[in-house]
């Protein structure tokens, strides 16, 4: 059996880990793993969950399951954080999941169970596993235009023209906020638009939310999620705890499928019981337990909420003081759009060509497609990669 098995395609990222690992120059700089890193290149435990661990150490009193959905007290208090005042219990059917990327599966698994004809629309670009996952499951996908890689703004006529064909019962893959590769986010008005598309066509909106209080405040950054809870019949989204509460590798998410009403939530809460029974039984509970702790206890919420703030504002200062040098370097504009993306990730659109030369020329490790990662950095290799990238195009 084992000998009929054929090598998969690599995952570019893990290769460029691999990679970068293997460089011995030790001015190198990995600008490609999409994981948040301090001033010193460090992924810090937040001072909070160290805080929520201690005392969970002290208090819990069994490792016994929590159940197959996970632990209520988890759920209520995730649904709070995004959907704040449009949470409505009895609408929500919810459950844990090992990370943001176990909550999109069982979304997905979710989908093909209530409507396997349905297709998924996604954005172009999107991050690589959103098609990779939904490819393997064989659910129709089309894609929508989003980025112009021309202002490396949001294609926004692109965007709703392409989803006017989407039909009654599709679901739209959308990016909560800090869009992942391009950092490209909806305005305000933007979601209204989509919402008003959605209605109108009658598709249901499918939303990833990775990086909550990554890009604009965690009020700010939940303003999508919330306009659409507030006037679609059905939603689904896909929360993930990684990247604002920093553990990793807890693998800690949340799946909430909204309902019309509360015999259908229900029926749903059963199917994704169901589904976690056949996917992974029970989910983890460590991270979801900590996440639990520091949004329900105001003490350690506060001081998650300082820390998440500093790196949130920390972020923004790279950025700007990147668009400064590249600015000053380039002597041009071309690079200006990296202030105004938000969260970890932006798309320089330099070629794939370029992207090697960064590489091979000057350590600097990103995506082909010149995805990099804003927390890779810091204020003293901020103008290296700046001078960098303004002799490869200048080449």
């Amino acid at each position: 059996m084992l000998t009929n098995l054929t090598p998969q395609p690599a995952d570019k990222i893990l290769a460029l880990m691999q990679m970068f690992r293997e460089d011995p120059r030790e001015a190198k700089i990995d600008l490609g793993v999409g994981v948040y890193k301090n001033a010193q290149g460090i992924t810090p435990v937040m001072r909070a969950v160290k805080a929520a661990e201690r005392q969970l150490v002290e208090d819990q009193t069994t490792k016994a399951y929590t159940g197959l959905a996970g632990d209520p007290a988890f759920a209520k208090a995730m649904r709070g954080l995004i959907l704040g005042d449009a949470d409505d219990d009895s609408r929500i059917a919810a459950v844990a999941t090992p990370g943001g990327t176990g909550a999109i599966r069982q979304g997905l698994e979710l989908m093909r169970f209530a409507a396997e004809d349905a297709t998924i629309w996604v954005s172009t670009p999107t991050w690589p596993n959103h098609p990779s996952i939904i490819k393997y499951l064989d659910i129709p996908m089309q894609g929508y235009r989003y980025f112009d890689n021309t202002t490396r703004s949001v294609d926004f006529v692109g965007m709703m023209a392409d989803l006017k064909g989407v039909k009654k019962g599709d679901l739209v893959l959308l990016h909560g906020c800090c869009h992942n590769p391009t950092g490209a986010n909806l305005t305000a008005d933007q979601w209204g638009q989509v919402a008003d598309l959605l209605e109108d066509t009658g598709a249901i909106p499918f939303v990833d939310i990775a990086y909550q209080g990554f890009g604009d405040g965690l009020e700010a950054d939940a303003y999508g999620p919330r306009l659409l809870m507030a006037r679609m019949p059905e939603m689904i989204i896909a929360a993930s705890c990684s990247k604002n509460f920093g553990v990793y590798r807890e693998r800690t998410g949340l799946l909430m499928a909204v309902a019309p009403n509360e015999k259908a939530k229900a029926e749903t809460q059963s199917t994704l019981n169901f589904l976690n029974r056949q996917n992974y039984s029970f989910p983890p509970d460590h991270g979801a337990r900590v996440v639990q702790m520091i949004l329900d206890d105001p003490a350690l919420r506060t001081d998650w909420q300082a820390e998440l703030e500093a790196v949130r504002t920390g972020m923004l200062g790279l950025r700007n003081q990147l668009a400064d040098a590249l600015r000053q370097d380039t002597n041009s504009d071309q690079f200006d759009f990296v202030a105004q993306h938000r969260g970890m990730f932006s798309r320089l659109g330099i070629s794939e060509d370029k992207v090697t030369k960064l590489r091979e020329d000057h350590g600097i490790y990103m995506i082909g497609d010149s995805r990099m990662n804003i927390a890779g950095l810091n204020a003293e290799t901020v103008p290296i990669l700046a001078s960098a990238i303004a002799r490869v195009i200048s080449d």
